[in-house]
C-alpha cells in the first residue's frame, strides 16, 4: 500500500513507521520523505467487529499487546516527535469557555503532564481501526501521529472506540478499564485519569471541527465517576 503524507503529523508518522522496522507496526518496504510503501493487511478480521460482537475483551487485549511492542525501547535514535503537552493545549480554550467536565479534564491533564511516568515514543492514535490483522505477522499498527510522553496516554483512545454504542456501555466501561489496566500493567486510577484527559481533549476537537462531542463527553464523565 502506498501512502503519501500531506500533513506534517502524517509525515512524522511516516518516519516513525520506518523507525519501528516492522516490530509492532506494518513493515515499511520503501520510504522517501512523504511517501511510504507499506505491506498490506489482507485479512478480513477487524477488531471493531470483534468488539461489537461479544469479543471486546479480546480486542482490547490485542490492542494493548501491540502498544506494548511499539513502546519497547530501541537502540536507534527516534525521528523527531511532538511532545504530548503540545497536543493538550487544544483543551485550554474549551475548558475556559465551557468549564464543567472540560475544566476537570484540563486539571487532570495538567497533573499528568507535570509528572509523567514511563515516557516513551507514542503512536498517538491507537484505536480499533489502526490495528490490523496481517495474518502470519499478527496484529500490527498503522497511521501513527508521532508523539513522546507517558505511555499510559496511548491506551486512552481505546475507550472512545470503536463506536458510540460500544464505547459508552455503562457495564462495559469499568470492565474495559480493568482489562486494559491489567494487560498494560497500569495503575487503574492512573489509566482513568488519562481517559478523562484524552476524552476531554477529543471532545474539544469535535467542537472545533463542528462535529458532535457526545461520545467523548460521556466517556469523560464515566472516567470521572470511576475516579
Amino acid at each position: 500500500m502506498l501512502k503519501v503524507a500531506v500533513q506534517d503529523e502524517e509525515k512524522a508518522g511516516a518516519a516513525l513507521m520506518a523507525w519501528w522496522q516492522g516490530d509492532g507496526a506494518a513493515r515499511v518496504l520503501a520510504y522517501d520523505g512523504a511517501a511510504l510503501l507499506l505491506e498490506r493487511a489482507e485479512s478480513g478480521t477487524a477488531l471493531a467487529d470483534m468488539a461489537r460482537n461479544g469479543r471486546d475483551e479480546e480486542a482490547s487485549q490485542i490492542i494493548c499487546a501491540v502498544i506494548s511492542k511499539l513502546h519497547t525501547p530501541r537502540p536507534e535514535r527516534p525521528p523527531p516527535v511532538v511532545d504530548l503537552s503540545r497536543w493538550f493545549q487544544g483543551l485550554e480554550a474549551s475548558a475556559t469557555a465551557h468549564g464543567g467536565i472540560f475544566a476537570m479534564a484540563r486539571a487532570t491533564a495538567r497533573e499528568l503532564l507535570a509528572a509523567p511516568r514511563d515516557v516513551r515514543v507514542l503512536h498517538g492514535d491507537m484505536h480499533h481501526d489502526n490495528v490490523l490483522d496481517f495474518g502470519r505477522r499478527g496484529w500490527l499498527a498503522i497511521d501513527p501521529k508521532g508523539l513522546v510522553g507517558e505511555r499510559g496516554f496511548d491506551y486512552a483512545n481505546i475507550f472512545c472506540n470503536p463506536d458510540a454504542e460500544t464505547a459508552v456501555g455503562q457495564e462495559r466501561f469499568p470492565h474495559r478499564v480493568d482489562v486494559v489496566a491489567a494487560a498494560a500493567g497500569l495503575e487503574r486510577r492512573r489509566l482513568l485519569k488519562w481517559i478523562l484527559a484524552w476524552a476531554g481533549l477529543s471532545a474539544s476537537w469535535h467542537i472545533e471541527d463542528g462535529s458532535m462531542p457526545d461520545t467523548s463527553l460521556i466517556v469523560a464523565q464515566m472516567a470521572l465517576a470511576e475516579l
